[in-house]
């Protein structure tokens, strides 16, 4: 009779030397998270440093003289002018500004996204040689400076009786940031599982469904990613705005009508002011959707 001792087996010791090795492969990561962890701590810090120093500058500014601005630039203000907004919002009328940077941006990205979706939608589920050269279509237009389409924009706009028009705008936007939003929406539609969609499509679902129920719910993340980053181009954008929309106060965006604050004796503080008063729309809108746009990263970073 062999007599066995409590947890172990006969014949299949242990070697001491495999736990010592394993024991050292732990001690070796976690040294190693370590390290990476004092590295990257203080790169994180300096990074959010440098995007915080330029937003201080800022706001800060805004509630300034132009002498404190200029002779202690990062200071905070001796006296804080807070009249530098009352002053901004009045002078360039940016009131009626932004309700017009917003209306038009508002409609451009709907029109964005309902053309861009669709496209995506029928690039995504197709793989033979019109959907390739459909989306070397698309790609072609990065290829296109802003600048060579100008005049036949403004021509365009003329012919159509819609020069100086919020209208034509609307619908120019979304004409020129196609190209980008199909190709991402397409790449977040591709990772759409083959099995749920023929699922879908067994229990009788069409492309419309497919599309609704399927493809938007699980590309959702890129479709938030598409709208913050046109809503960041549509509504910094000046030069068409300059052009075709005009300067009249009643059709000028935001960003058209804070150059009216620029002159020969330009109040620097309260130039910074109109400015921070155009930038709080986008940032309540980019915080608002952080957290779509982290997810869309995560997911991009993961699938890619």
């Amino acid at each position: 009779m062999s007599v066995h001792t409590p947890g172990h087996t006969p014949g299949h010791a242990r070697d001491p030397r495999a736990g010592r090795s394993a024991g050292t492969a732990r001690l070796a990561r976690r040294s190693r998270r370590a390290g990476a962890g004092l590295i990257a701590t203080p790169l994180s810090w300096l990074y959010a440093l440098l995007l915080a120093a330029p937003l201080y500058y800022l706001v800060v500014s805004a509630l300034k003289t132009n002498i404190e601005i200029f002779n202690h630039p990062f200071a905070l203000p001796a006296h804080w002018l807070w009249a530098n907004f009352r002053t901004a919002w009045q002078t360039a009328d940016l009131g009626q500004a932004l309700l017009n940077s917003l209306l038009i941006s508002v409609v451009a990205i709907v029109l964005t996204l309902g053309l861009a979706m669709p496209a995506a939608f029928a690039l995504a589920r197709l793989d033979n040689r019109l959907s390739r050269l459909v989306t070397g279509t698309f790609s072609v237009g990065f290829l296109i400076p802003p600048f060579a389409a100008l005049i036949p924009t403004v021509i365009l706009a003329i012919k159509l009786h819609m020069f100086y028009t919020r209208e034509f705008q609307m619908l120019f936007l979304p004409a020129s940031a196609l190209p980008l939003s199909v190709l991402l929406l397409t790449q977040f539609m591709r990772t759409v599982p083959p099995a749920l969609v023929e699922s879908a499509a067994l229990d009788g679902a069409g492309n419309w469904r497919l599309l609704v129920n399927v493809f938007i719910p699980i590309a959702m993340p890129g479709v938030v990613s598409v709208a913050i980053l046109q809503l960041l181009t549509f509504w910094n954008e000046y030069l068409f705005s300059l052009t075709i929309t005009g300067t009249a106060p009643d059709i000028r965006t935001a960003q058209v009508a804070l150059p009216t604050l620029v002159s020969d004796a330009t109040d620097f503080g309260v130039l910074t002011a109109g400015t921070v008063l155009t930038l709080l729309p986008v940032y309540v809108a980019y915080s608002l959707a952080s957290r779509r746009m982290q997810e869309a990263l995560t997911a991009g970073a993961v699938k890619g």
